[in-house]
């Protein structure tokens, strides 16, 4: 029982996380789109280009598309290949899914170490319209990384403990937690 309490906690930690993961890429689309609408009017309205708006908004892009795809892992709304699993018996399905979080769990570290190359390759440079290391266009990569990196351990161990992981909401792994400290 002493574990239980500990896989509690840390899936509330990762619950937070992954909210605030949620609201920074909500407030980057916002901002791109922001960022996008006064590009579009300052080049036909005013006739006239701002060289930091493109960059700019390419940059949150990459911010909210890689916070994204780690919050869809965590709530199992990642892009997933199901027809096999609906074949299956319920108890292969368990190891067919396994077998997903593992392959994602690879791909989220070649994200963080080649995400981490591509920071440290492009740091010296600069980019012109911001001033700003050419490097930081690659923190995404690694960024994102790393949080899918946290999802999918959280998914395995969770899985390996017996608990259902692979419900619609998240939220559904903290409650099953909380309910299985209750009993």
């Amino acid at each position: 029982m002493a574990g239980k309490p500990k896989a509690e906690g840390f899936a509330r930690v990762l619950t937070t996380i992954c909210n605030w993961a949620l609201y920074i890429a909500g407030t980057g689309l916002v901002l791109m789109t922001c960022i996008v609408m006064w590009q579009v009017f300052v080049r036909f309205v005013l006739n006239w280009t701002n060289t930091w708006t493109e960059i700019t908004a390419v940059m949150l892009m990459s911010w909210f598309i890689f916070l994204g795809a780690a919050v869809g892992v965590r709530e199992n709304y990642h892009l997933g290949f199901d027809v096999l699993l609906y074949a299956l018996p319920p108890g292969g399905k368990k190891y067919l899914r396994t077998i997903s979080d593992l392959v994602v769990l690879a791909f989220a570290i070649g994200m963080i170490v080649y995400g981490i190359q591509l920071v440290k390759l492009q740091w010296p440079a600069r980019m012109p319209a911001l001033g700003i290391p050419e490097g930081i266009r690659y923190l995404p990569l690694a960024g994102g990384g790393v949080l899918i990196t946290l999802f999918a351990l959280e998914r395995l161990v969770l899985r390996l403990k017996g608990y259902d992981v692979d419900s619609e909401v998240a939220d559904e792994v903290t409650e099953a937690l909380q309910a299985a400290k209750e009993a």
